[in-house]
């Protein structure tokens, strides 16, 4: 297959941008580029992203905006760069854009510390019950101390399995051992032993063999084929009663009615969602249930990493308006 066209522009490149970012991006984009910002931050329409392909030379995307197929098929001739706002790609058709000779880029490593602390904030969450507590209070519910009262559970000791044993992975498990609990792992590959080792962790070859012995689960792979509903009925019934399942990953990585449904039937303890399978739409059965966490897809949600994630795509652009391979150029293959 033929690949992405690095010809160096001879003029400011067309930049299309499909959300707002934050103020010093934009300002410096607009310096650099003929740029075209969302300047009201609305999802754009299907429509609009038929024009904004028509037009860009440079598209820059966000999660929320379905790169398929169809969408690449339609741009037009001088649309040479896909550069995606966030590190995930699950919303771009990477075969359609390697097809029609458009590099795409993405922005890893500057949301790994972040997200993971937003894991981390989950664990402590979910199973200690902050969020009911919190409610109880608002709601002038709170009759004083009780040596009964909102009992949760201790996270010190028991054991996290992680799936997904990547950059985030890896820095959720850091945190996680300085809080005492034990390192179990599902990967399609067992980490190095330089790795392993420091996390003193436990790799599972299956994952239905780690989910039947931790007692906190948390995702972090990425949306693929093989990762879609992930977590299904079927593995559900594999982890223990006493477990919580925790997701700031991707939300199809978890068939919502099954979760729904092992939560209504106390088949597992609790759950904490950043993430949802139909976002911004939930689930209504998530909505009433007093064990489960819901945070509106927050994990990365600092100042700092919208931050560096703006200058990421900025310096993938310039290097590729100079006719070089972007950086941070994502491969078929991702």
């Amino acid at each position: 297959m033929p690949g992405p066209r690095f010809q160096k522009f001879d003029h400011k490149p067309r930049v299309i941008v499909t959300r707002r970012l934050p103020q010093p991006v934009e300002t410096r984009m607009a310096e650099l580029f003929d740029v075209t910002l969302n300047l009201d931050d609305h999802p754009l329409s299907r429509p609009e992203l038929l024009a904004a392909v028509g037009e860009a030379e440079v598209l820059v995307p966000t999660v929320t905006d379905s790169v398929d197929g169809e969408l690449v098929a339609a741009a037009g001739p001088q649309l040479r760069l896909i550069a995606n706002f966030g590190a995930g790609v699950d919303h771009i058709d990477l075969g359609a854009a390697r097809a029609r000779q458009i590099a795409v880029t993405n922005t890893p490593g500057v949301l790994t510390d972040d997200t993971a602390d937003m894991v981390m904030a989950l664990i402590l969450a979910v199973p200690r019950r902050i969020a009911e507590g919190e409610r109880l209070i608002r709601e002038g519910q709170w009759q004083g101390w009780s040596p009964t009262g909102m009992l949760g559970h201790r996270i010190t000791g028991k054991r996290l399995g992680i799936v997904g044993m990547g950059r985030i992975g890896q820095a959720v498990a850091a945190r996680a051992r300085a809080f005492g609990l034990s390192i179990h792992y599902h990967n399609r590959h067992r980490l190095p032993r330089a790795i392993e080792g420091p996390l003193e962790a436990t790799w599972w070859p299956t994952l239905e063999a780690m989910l039947a012995r931790v007692d906190i689960v948390s995702l972090n792979c990425p949306e693929t084929p093989e990762t879609h509903h992930i977590i299904d009925d079927a593995r559900l019934r594999l982890m223990q009663r006493h477990a919580f399942l925790i997701n700031v990953a991707r939300g199809t990585l978890i068939d919502e009615a099954a979760l729904v449904a092992a939560l209504e039937r106390r088949g597992i303890a609790g759950a904490g969602l950043d993430v949802f399978e139909q976002e911004p739409a939930i689930h209504p059965g998530l909505l009433g249930l007093p064990n489960v966490v819901l945070l509106p897809h927050m994990g990365s949600a600092t100042y700092e990493a919208r931050q560096d994630m703006g200058e990421k795509v900025i310096t993938n652009i310039r290097v590729f308006a100079d006719g070089h391979r972007p950086p941070d150029q994502v491969l078929e293959g991702y």
